[in-house]
């Protein structure tokens, strides 16, 4: 039988890193999505205060089996 895996793009974003981002991104979808299998980063950026990156921000696409 074989499988079908299903791609959604999410933002997220993380006061600490982008990798924080990322997990975040995954600890939300887990939510409502069952079976993610991957997360591909897509695009990077930052929201800077005052000469300091205050915000790590992630546009992802995280993929996974529908059952």
């Amino acid at each position: 039988m074989s499988k079908v895996v299903k791609v959604i793009e999410v933002l997220s974003q993380s006061n600490k890193s982008w990798e924080d981002a990322a997990q975040n991104a995954i600890k939300e979808a887990s939510k409502s999505i069952k079976n993610i299998k991957s997360i591909y980063i897509k695009e990077k950026s930052a929201k800077v205060v005052d000469d300091k990156i205050v915000k790590y921000r992630i546009t992802a696409k995280i993929s996974f089996v529908i059952e």
